[in-house]
């Protein structure tokens, strides 16, 4: 057989083929990834939540990173690779905002909290109420890190507009985030904390004792916002949107959390760069 004959062959032969099959066989397109930066508090509720985004979105893969939102904050600040940010204090979004940082129109409330006052189940403090703190001793108080955490800073605000700053602030132990607070108390290094109902109401170590005035901190509302460095910026419309949807919100009130108003700025998949 010729050279010539040889190659009419093997085009006859993926003629055939593809009259046979319609189309060229090609490669599955993989999932593109969408990355969330949040709070640390969000934990427990996005492994159940997750999953069912990536099953609802088979084309999205879901890659976390948790941390403090005031850490995860300036992370962004300094061109981190991140989509979705998700911090527990709306507050960390505005910033964000106000320095040209986020997509606009993404941002959102979706969940909410309260702030509450705990000591340890197995070792409790001779305490039942905050204005017990004005008068019984305590060897120890956790609290979050203002500098590194958004339930520090409110924490802080709470205990000035108490004004039991003055009285226990030499107090004070430090944990880098709510967890982390949980966490002292639990093991005995603090005989009560400050730390967010949702992470308290989950921990059997723990024990609430009373809630902070509504009026004596910034409202604890989880926001939701596209970002600057997003490089999947449809997937994070995606993710937004199903986040407030009823059936996502009921997953969260089954953690804890509480429903807010979203209506703080409307989706809209443009990308506005600062």
């Amino acid at each position: 057989m010729t050279r010539r004959n040889t190659f009419f062959g093997i085009w006859l032969f993926f003629s055939m083929l593809i009259g046979i099959t319609g189309v060229v066989p090609s490669a599955q397109a993989q999932p593109e990834t969408l990355t969330i930066a949040a709070a640390n508090s969000l934990k427990d509720a996005l492994r159940k939540v997750l999953p069912r985004f990536e099953a609802e979105h088979p084309a999205i893969n879901v890659r976390v990173i948790y941390g403090p939102s005031q850490s995860l904050r300036k992370q962004i600040e300094e061109g981190a690779p991140v989509d979705i940010f998700l911090p527990s204090l709306f507050d960390e979004i505005d910033q964000l905002e106000t320095k040209g940082l986020i997509i606009q129109g993404t941002k959102r409330a979706f969940a909410g909290t309260s702030l509450v006052l705990i000591t340890g189940a197995a070792l409790p403090a001779p305490v039942r109420t905050i204005h017990d703190l004005e008068t019984v001793p305590v060897r120890r108080i956790a609290i979050g890190d203002p500098k590194t955490s958004s339930v520090g800073k409110v924490a802080a605000q709470f205990l000035k507009y108490s004004k039991l700053e003055p009285k226990l602030k030499s107090q004070y132990v430090f944990g880098e985030h709510s967890r982390a607070v949980l966490d002292l108390v639990a093991k005995g290094e603090a005989e009560v904390g400050v730390v967010y109902r949702t992470d308290a109401a989950s921990n059997d170590k723990v024990r609430i004792l009373d809630t902070a005035p509504v009026e004596s901190h910034t409202p604890v509302r989880y926001g939701v916002a596209a970002v600057w460095t997003a490089k999947n910026v449809s997937g994070a419309g995606d993710f937004i949107e199903f986040l407030l949807a009823p059936q996502t919100q009921a997953l969260f009130q089954e953690y804890g959390f509480d429903r807010v108003t979203g209506d703080v700025g409307l989706v809209q998949r443009q990308e506005v760069k600062p």
